[in-house]
């Protein structure tokens, strides 16, 4: 009896433990390497070209109208927060560091001047968590604006795996620069990331921002303040 007990339990044992143990046929394939998967980013042969103004009633930025509102932009050269911004030039603002750098996604160099305003421009690394905190602001903010200014990412300091991992993970698609010698950050004499420079029309650099974390009403508020355009937050 206990034996024809034993046979007619045992079937049911092994098919618990098939189960609950598994096998390899039964595991997810690995990830494959971050140089054998496509780019999340987008290529970076339009950042020359300067944005062209969306239709009316599209959502988009506009241009904030007088009485707005809206801040008062700050003196040139003089950051929100009363911080020390860029050198002042004619016009207000500076221009951008003679640079030459990397597109994530090959291709041609992109000459930093030659990125045409407005845009806001956003040196990260993925290894920094206030820059991974902003980053989805960023891209939210290049889909709300689309066609009036340009988000460009420079990925500083970093590996190309964990740039690209974060780029996937956080929906992260406006087009990406590589500066792995943070020559950007050592002509604009700034050590800390995350770091954000809001660029004029005329090229002109009109606000570096290095308070942090920038949610999407902070910047909404640091776009209308600097680049007078008004995008919703």
């Amino acid at each position: 009896m206990n034996r024809r007990l034993a046979l007619a339990v045992l079937p049911l044992l092994l098919a618990v433990t098939g189960c609950t143990s598994g096998t390899a046929d039964d595991e997810p394939a690995p990830r494959p390497a971050a140089a054998d998967r496509p780019s999340p980013f987008r290529d970076c042969a339009a950042l020359s070209t300067a944005p062209t103004a969306a239709s009316p009633g599209s959502g988009s930025a506009t241009p904030a109208s007088p009485g707005s509102g809206s801040a008062t932009p700050a003196s040139p050269g003089t950051a929100a927060d009363g911080t020390s911004g860029p050198t002042d030039r004619a016009g207000g603002g500076s221009a951008l560091p003679e640079l030459t750098l990397s597109c994530f996604t090959g291709g041609t160099p992109v000459v930093l001047r030659d990125v045409a305003g407005p845009a806001v421009i956003n040196v990260w690394a993925s290894w920094c968590p206030p820059c991974r905190k902003e980053l989805p602001a960023f891209q939210r903010l290049s889909e709300r604006a689309a066609g009036q200014l340009q988000v460009v990412g420079v990925n500083s300091r970093d590996s190309r795996s964990g740039a690209q991992s974060i780029g996937e993970d956080f929906g992260v698609r406006f087009p990406m620069l590589v500066d792995q010698g943070e020559a950007l950050q050592r002509e604009l004499k700034r050590n800390a990331i995350p770091l954000t420079l809001f660029v004029a029309a005329d090229g002109q650099v009109r606000h570096i921002d290095a308070s942090g974390a920038l949610d999407d009403a902070k910047l909404a508020t640091l776009v209308r303040e600097h680049l007078g355009l008004a995008v919703a937050a």
